[in-house]
């Protein structure tokens, strides 16, 4: 018998806290993933790599090369070590990587420091959301684990703030060889980087305060421990709930697959496609043909180069806003319903860029739509894709799948960012945004008819259902999509 909500005494204090704590590797990542931008004009003269593509490249990649590691390994360390130890982990990796990176001297050092910080985004990426979705109650786990992406966004502004301020004493144009004479060309990029180690260092001091994940010690046989921290979370009838049915859920898993936790278990496979898909969905929907049109979208609306950095800033603006109203309606409206918005708004938008692109069309309205795309991605794509990311994986492989998923993200990402500019000389601006367009679209469509409703629901509900059409592999896909609709109604 399930305990009546109006029993339960959550205990919100403690849960903000730790969720805000475990978010902090959202900020970190959302700061040391666009911190380089800034710094590019800058270190590019510093190390003398401003006519060499290639080198240009790998400074810029090394970053996403660590993100590939990271993710790789995180999986590995989280469902052997718990979800708090790879946490300090990747606290200590940006603390490393914001001081080296300051402190090189040659591009080789840069790039190897640039890497360490990758791998503490690849690891953070995958466990800061993993975590909140395990200590977090049900009617409220939509919202913690968007804590996590609105610190990716306050971070994400944060660093374009920094960058703003530090490269706004530069007299004249942004850039130029004269850059490496200046202040910022010198020591001042270098202070875009170091600045990042005061949230890293708090991270990695406050995490000591928070437990480990309760689902976690309980797929590692420590029961009573897993108790006590639900008991903290919301109190002994909450605890005691919540264990049965975790302890139920995973003896029903060791059966159905003999204590197998392999990823490729037919009771796993519809969780993760799902993931998958919305993870590559997320990369490939085409905010970052946005972001890499900011500057000529914004200069076609009138803006100079220094309007331009402040025009950025107010992209992060929005974003944190929209981050903003997601957080407020994901337990409300659902996961599906924002979704759908986002795939939809986001491929109308596209049309209208791709059209108004080929009639080469300028002025204030570009900057509209622009903010317009972003803010339905805010609301939509980025925060709700790691809400059900780390919902849906069942618990005996949710490290392992996270990882999974998080390293398909990172691919899709690496994908993306090379092959864009052939897409931009093949198709042109247009055409680059009216495929957008049609992702979106098939986006639409696989969340229409494959993505289940998790709002309100425990972790255990959610991995029931999907097992359970899993394994429904011999009943036609109509009658699933029935049989689902009916669950979620119950």
């Amino acid at each position: 018998m399930s305990t009546s909500k109006s029993t339960l005494n959550f205990d919100y204090k403690f849960i903000w806290r730790v969720c805000l704590v475990t978010a902090m590797g959202g900020l970190l990542f959302g700061y040391d993933w666009v911190v380089i931008g800034g710094a590019k004009p800058f270190y590019e003269q510093y190390f003398s790599i401003a006519e060499n593509e290639f080198q240009q490249g790998l400074a810029m990649s090394s970053a996403l090369l660590g993100c590939l590691l990271g993710a790789l390994v995180s999986g590995p360390l989280t469902d052997r070590f718990g979800r708090k130890s790879p946490l300090l982990l990747s606290g200590l990796l940006f603390i490393g990587s914001s001081i080296l990176t300051a402190l090189a001297t040659s591009l080789i050092a840069f790039n190897f420091a640039r890497g360490i910080g990758g791998v503490g985004i690849g690891i953070a990426s995958s466990l800061s959301p993993l975590y909140i979705a395990e200590i977090s109650p049900a009617v409220i786990r939509g919202r913690m684990v968007s804590v996590n992406q609105l610190t990716i966004v306050i971070g994400i502004l944060t660093a374009q703030v920094v960058n703003w301020v530090i490269a706004s004493g530069v007299p004249g144009e942004l850039s130029g060889a004269g850059l490496a004479e200046t202040w910022c060309g010198e020591v001042g990029w270098r202070w875009m980087f170091a600045a990042c180690a005061v949230p890293a260092i708090a991270f990695f001091l406050l995490t000591f305060t928070v437990p480990e994940s309760p689902r976690w010690l309980a797929s590692a046989g420590r029961i009573d421990e897993s108790w006590k921290v639900l008991a903290r979370v919301g109190g002994v009838p909450y605890a005691n709930q919540e264990i049965v049915a975790i302890e139920e859920m995973l003896q029903q898993s060791e059966h159905a697959s003999g204590n197998d936790r392999s990823l490729m278990a037919p009771e796993n496979s519809r969780a993760l496609v799902i993931g998958l898909v919305l993870v590559v969905l997320q990369q490939w929907c085409g905010i970052n043909v946005i972001f890499n049109y900011a500057d000529e979208i914004f200069r076609a609306a009138g803006y100079d180069v220094r309007s331009v950095m402040v025009a950025i800033v107010a992209t992060g603006v929005v974003n944190l806003l929209f981050t903003v109203i997601a957080m407020q309606t994901v337990d409300r409206l659902g996961r599906r319903i924002l979704m759908l918005v986002g795939c939809g708004g986001l491929a109308v938008l596209f049309v209208i860029l791709g059209g108004l692109f080929h009639a080469k069309s300028t002025g204030p309205h570009m900057v509209a739509l622009v903010l317009a795309a972003i803010g339905c991605y805010a609301m939509s794509l980025a925060p709700v894709t790691w809400v059900v990311i780390s919902e849906i994986f069942p618990n005996r492989i949710r490290g392992k799948a996270m990882s999974v998923a998080v390293l398909a993200l990172w691919l899709a990402c690496t994908a993306l960012t090379f092959t864009f500019p052939l897409l931009n000389k093949s198709l042109g601006a247009s055409g680059t945004f009216w495929l957008y367009a049609a992702i979106c679209a098939a986006g639409f469509v696989f969340v229409l008819k494959q993505l289940p409703e998790t709002k309100g629901r425990s972790l255990e509900e959610i991995e029931r259902i999907l097992i359970r059409d899993s394994q429904s592999t011999t009943v036609p896909a109509s009658t699933q999509a029935t049989s689902l609709r009916s669950a979620e109604s119950r």
